[in-house]
């Protein structure tokens, strides 16, 4: 209700209006991100001017949930179609069923049309549906998980990667040795990545031997002590062992606790909240257990449609971003991919190689063992300035804790 409760004390709306709390929603969701939807971290990036004083965005909304998003004028970044629709499908789940407090959202059939002649760019946004939130709060608990400790060192010359990876190796082997000396527990986990190497790629890499190259040794244990061996023992790498370390960005590794995540659903029914303003008691909130889920009446969960069975083929093969603009986000051990066809007719193309097999495939290093079904796929449509449908792709996999993360997305050409 933070977002929309400006609007319903400027237009008077109703708590159960749920397209207009859906259409307040979205124009939270498109602005809560700094300069994403002013053209930050844009797939065409190269078309984005003045990085150096770029605009953040601004909603004008009106009492029927349209809303106009545009950047104040003199300033840097671009507002389009393609800026807007890669912000829509950021970080969000199930399109069709995105779980709010105060409304599940339906974006399926969002229409994204382009403002002509106002500086920087504007689009209009419009069709966000929404229906009654669920029975359940969203709780988002946080928990102690031991400490976690990063070093990242360049290493240059001859053979730089190889020279890399086997420095962190022995790093980590000469710990654990000590650690047995000591009695203390190995690493809970370890992570090793040579930046330079392509090693976020997995066997997708097209790695040529490069002079320079960065270790990034991520590490995870119990205990606080072990890795306060572990990062005095990262400096003498320098000296004795391969030439061409220059130096540990940041200076010695910092050991600090890991806060992992924990997300559930409670029922509201099982909770009350009170409401208290300079400490005295306003308001208490309580909800009775419902007879039906009301939430029933939004759309079914998203799933996967079956690709066009037969699609003209020719010899040429393209770049994802030569047909589709991507923007990827994660949240807690999830993470998504959003895809955008720029044109109609690139759309069955997309859903035909773009399945959830072939993408759990490709990011199979990052998805952890055991875990079925880590990618699952939600189609979406929305409407641009000329009416032509622009249909969208969600994916959605689990992400790693100790990796490298990277906000633009690596998918297959």
């Amino acid at each position: 209700m933070s977002v929309c409760v400006s609007y319903l004390l400027q237009f008077g709306w109703e708590r159960n209006d749920y397209d207009l709390l859906a259409a307040g929603s979205l124009a939270g969701h498109l602005i809560e991100c700094g300069a994403q939807s002013t053209g930050g971290i844009f797939t065409d990036w190269h078309k984005v001017p003045d990085w150096d004083n770029m605009g953040f965005p601004v909603v004008e909304c009106s009492s029927d949930g349209s809303f106009v998003l545009s950047k104040p004028p003199k300033t840097g970044g671009l507002v389009s179609f393609g800026t807007v629709a890669e912000q829509l499908v950021y970080e969000i789940g199930d399109p069709r069923r995105y779980l709010l407090p105060d409304v599940i959202c339906d974006f399926s059939q969002v229409v994204i049309q382009e403002v002509p002649g106002d500086e920087g760019g504007a689009v209009r946004v419009t069709g966000a549906q929404g229906f009654a939130p669920s029975h359940d709060y969203k709780v988002c608990a946080t928990y102690m998980d031991g400490f976690r400790a990063t070093a990242v060192c360049p290493v240059t010359g001859p053979r730089a990667a190889k020279k890399a990876r086997r420095t962190a190796e022995s790093i980590i082997k000469r710990t654990k040795k000590m650690f047995k000396q000591l009695g203390l527990e190995d690493f809970s986990s370890v992570n090793i990545q040579v930046l330079g190497a392509e090693d976020t790629y997995g066997a997708n890499a097209r790695y040529k031997d490069s002079r320079e190259a960065v270790i990034w040794l991520a590490v995870h244990h119990k205990q606080k002590k072990a890795l306060e061996l572990f990062s005095r023992e990262v400096a003498p790498a320098g000296t004795g062992m391969a030439p061409g370390l220059t130096n540990i960005v940041g200076g010695r590794p910092r050991v600090s606790p890991v806060l992992k995540p924990f997300f559930f659903l409670h029922p509201k029914s099982q909770l009350k909240v009170d409401v208290h303003i300079g400490g005295e008691l306003v308001e208490s909130l309580s909800e009775e257990e419902p007879d039906t889920p009301v939430q029933d009446e939004a759309p079914p969960a998203s799933v996967e449609d079956v690709p066009d069975a037969d699609l003209p083929s020719g010899p040429h093969s393209y770049r994802l971003e030569e047909l589709a603009y991507t923007r990827s986000g994660d949240k807690g051990d999830s993470a998504n991919i959003g895809v955008v066809a720029r044109h109609p007719l690139y759309f069955p193309y997309l859903k035909k190689h773009l399945t959830s097999s072939v993408v759990g495939e490709y990011f199979s290093h990052l998805i952890k063992p055991g875990v079925k079904n880590a990618v699952t796929r939600c189609p979406l449509c929305c409407v641009c300035r000329d009416n032509k449908r622009k249909p969208k792709i969600l994916l959605k996999t689990s992400s790693p804790g100790l990796r490298l993360r990277f906000q633009t997305p690596q998918i297959p050409h």
